[in-house]
């Protein structure tokens, strides 16, 4: 062995436990508690000396939420009502949606938003325009 991969082996047993893959809800529980220590110490800082452990810790702990507590599909103007609700608008407050008619609508259903208006909402609210898209069963 190398004295490369001698020198990680010894260093790697104290903290393989805290980093390891969670493969159980309480290891993924433990690194949560890591991860939101991490960003406690780190923030934004990405000179910090562990802002790598918290991208590593970051991956490991999505990984598993995405295997474990995989987000439904929803529909596009589910999507839209909650981030309504989250940013407290009304229907008049999206003008660049039309009218509100048009907004009930969408709303209820019975329209589907067209790609001006993804954009747009894309771009308002900061997310993937994806979040918008009809969703096939």
């Amino acid at each position: 062995m190398n004295s490369n991969l001698q020198a990680m082996m010894t260093s790697w047993q104290p903290i393989a436990p805290l980093v390891s893959v969670p493969y159980t809800e309480s290891q993924y529980q433990e690194r949560i508690a890591l991860l939101n220590e991490l960003i406690d110490e780190v923030g934004e800082n990405e000179d910090h000396p562990l802002a790598t452990l918290l991208d590593i810790v970051g991956m490991a702990v999505a990984n598993y939420e995405q295997i474990h507590y995989p987000i439904p599909a929803a529909q596009p103007q589910d999507v839209l009502a909650y981030l309504m609700a989250e940013h407290q608008l009304k229907q008049t407050d999206l003008p660049e949606m039309g009218s509100q008619g048009v907004m009930s609508e969408i709303l209820r259903g019975k329209r589907q938003l067209n790609i001006r208006q993804i954009q747009a909402l894309s771009q308002r609210f900061k997310v993937s325009a994806q979040v918008f898209l009809a969703v096939r069963e």
